[in-house]
């Protein structure tokens, strides 16, 4: 072990930066001083300073050969320049300047435009050195006269110009959506539904609004600010210019849970008149919004997309499997009545139609087993998964072979098309009488997957093609997070999620019904598709006296829409004067 001064206790600190020195080229300077001035034996101011005597004998060669070695030891002190050559130059200048109450960057502009360039930094430093203090915060009018951005409008209805003009837009494929909501009256719904509204800005028009940033994609709300100067959104709303993002803020915060429960209602009847059909089997699901906030009283859910709970806002959807539409949704939903709200959402679906839903299908977390028993009690077909235990995997393992039988799913795209099942009869406790239980292996999961539900006669066969469907309102999520960006929260306000959410489910089924207008490839196409290949338009609009004409411009898939017959016929605009829009191609 090298021994050093460094480990003598009693030297002290002054001492130690001598004897024994952190940086190299100290190190070398105290061991040759140490042998030529002190004379001590090479091997031990080898050993004291850590070097190797072969290592010493190379460092004392350079130091007698190699004058540049002994130079550089200490180098000679260079004084930086006495003048600032940059500074000195538009020193006059800067000071004049800066007496007309000008910045920095204004100095730096004007510098620049005089052919003086010179950096922020350099122009401070020169300041202080003339005793100029930094200025005070100057209101507008005591500013130099620059280039500004331009003030937008305030949407003002009172104020809609309907004269003769011509103007291009970004999103012009938003005007597909003016003939096929013909059917609908959305200004009907809107009263319905009671949203409040003012003189300015009626309640129709700010709901046009807000489904015209969905049917577009808009991630949020405060992303209109990139439409404000777009006329084509302000015509298909209504308006003279587009709502800041203050007032549509301000608009989702002012209606409570029954508006919003009130829209949802008259909104289901309205798209079941324009064509949208209901089918017999629904899939329902729980979703979370995640919240990324500690400030917010929220409850903790689970996050699938994160394998993790966190707070956030809890939504319960429900999706016709046979329309491919979100129908249902309610947001906010606490922990403690969730296992309820599958009760609730029957009782919707009975004022609306009549009846109650004939098959409901849905995953073990939904609701608990006397929820079940009364569904069942209403006369309700359900399918649902039953929660796997240890004892219960332990009871099916152990089952012969001879209870199992062989079954074909009829699926060619299925790569496990020969399941084995096992179909019994059980009790649970919470639901009254029996239940039926289908067990299936060899499924392509390493788990068994058990079935509930009440239904007699179906084949299994028949039960796990059905189920297997239910992952179809994975993918109906997947489209209202993807396209209609049900998880970007602009405010952690439940009512703003809530009735977020009912416009979401009204530009689903508006993207439904032009998927099935559009037909052939595009039948069973998502949003972000249509959007992205058939609606993405840019457009020409020419306001006349009677007609407003949408010329949109020229893209491959044009043909498409040629042929849904959605530009055959003008349709009336209301809400612009009574106009007809006729829509045609370049």
């Amino acid at each position: 072990m090298t021994f050093t001064p460094r480990n003598i206790l009693t030297v002290s600190p002054e001492a130690r930066f001598f004897l024994a020195p952190d940086s190299p080229p100290q190190r070398q300077y105290e061991a040759l001083r140490s042998f030529f001035v002190d004379q001590l034996p090479s091997r031990e101011v080898a050993r004291r300073f850590g070097y190797s005597p072969g290592a010493f004998r190379v460092l004392c060669h350079q130091f007698r050969n190699a004058p540049a070695k002994r130079a550089g030891f200490f180098q000679p002190a260079r004084p930086g320049p006495r003048a600032a050559p940059v500074r000195d130059r538009v020193r006059t200048l800067a000071v004049a300047m800066r007496k007309r109450n000008l910045s920095v960057y204004d100095i730096q502009r004007e510098l620049a435009a005089a052919g003086h360039p010179i950096s922020i930094n350099a122009l401070a430093v020169l300041l202080r050195e003339e005793g100029f203090a930094r200025l005070p915060r100057r209101r507008d009018e005591d500013r130099p006269p620059t280039l500004k951005p331009e003030r937008a409008a305030i949407a003002d209805v009172r104020t809609l110009p309907l004269g003769a003009r011509t103007f291009r837009t970004r999103v012009g494929g938003v005007f597909l959506f003016v003939p096929l909501m013909r059917a609908l009256d959305l200004g009907a719904v809107v009263r319905e539904a009671g949203l409040p509204g003012s003189k300015m800005i009626p309640a129709e028009q700010a709901v046009r609004t807000l489904l015209a940033l969905k049917l577009i994609g808009t991630e949020r709300k405060s992303h209109i600010m990139d439409l404000v100067f777009d006329a084509g959104i302000a015509l298909f709303a209504g308006l003279n210019v587009v709502p800041k993002r203050s007032y549509l803020a301000a608009y989702s915060s002012a209606i409570g849970r029954q508006a919003t429960g009130r829209l949802m209602a008259a909104w289901f009847a309205a798209v079941q008149r324009a064509g949208l059909g209901r089918g017999t089997s629904l899939d329902l699901d729980f979703h979370t919004v995640p919240a990324n906030t500690q400030a917010e009283p929220l409850e903790k859910h689970y996050v699938s997309a994160r394998s993790r709970s966190q707070p956030g806002v809890l939504v319960f959807l429900a999706r016709d499997a046979t329309e491919r539409v979100l129908c249902y949704a309610k947001a906010g939903i606490p922990k403690a009545q969730r296992p309820g709200e599958l009760l609730r959402f029957v009782e919707f679906w009975r004022q609306q139609t009549g009846r109650p839903p004939e098959e409901l299908v849905f995953d073990s977390h939904l609701t608990t087993y006397a929820q079940l028993s009364r569904l069942n009690q209403q006369g309700i077909r359900f399918l649902t998964l039953r929660r796997r235990s240890k004892k219960m995997l332990g009871a099916i393992w152990s089952r012969p072979a001879s209870a199992w039988r062989r079954l074909t799913l009829r699926s060619l795209t299925r790569t496990f098309r020969t399941p084995r099942v096992l179909d019994e009869q059980i009790q649970l406790t919470g639901y009254a009488g029996p239940l039926r239980q289908v067990t299936i292996i060899d499924l392509g999961h390493e788990e068994p997957t058990v079935l509930l539900t009440n239904h007699r006669t179906l084949g299994c066969a028949a039960l796990v093609a059905r189920y297997a469907q239910r992952m179809l309102i994975e993918n109906g999520i997947s489209e209202a997070i993807q396209f209609f960006h049900l998880d970007a929260l602009s405010s952690m306000v439940g009512l703003k999620v809530d009735f977020d959410l009912q416009i979401t489910l009204m530009a689903s089924a508006l993207y439904r019904l032009m998927a099935a207008k559009i037909g052939h490839e595009y039948e069973r196409a998502q949003a972000k598709k249509l959007f992205r290949n058939l609606l993405d338009l840019s457009a020409t609009v020419r306001i006349e006296d009677r007609e407003v004409i949408v010329t949109l411009d020229k893209r491959a898939h044009n043909p498409y829409l040629v042929g849904s017959g959605l530009v055959d016929d003008p349709t009336p605009m209301p809400w612009f004067g009574g106009k007809l829009l006729r829509i045609q191609f370049a």
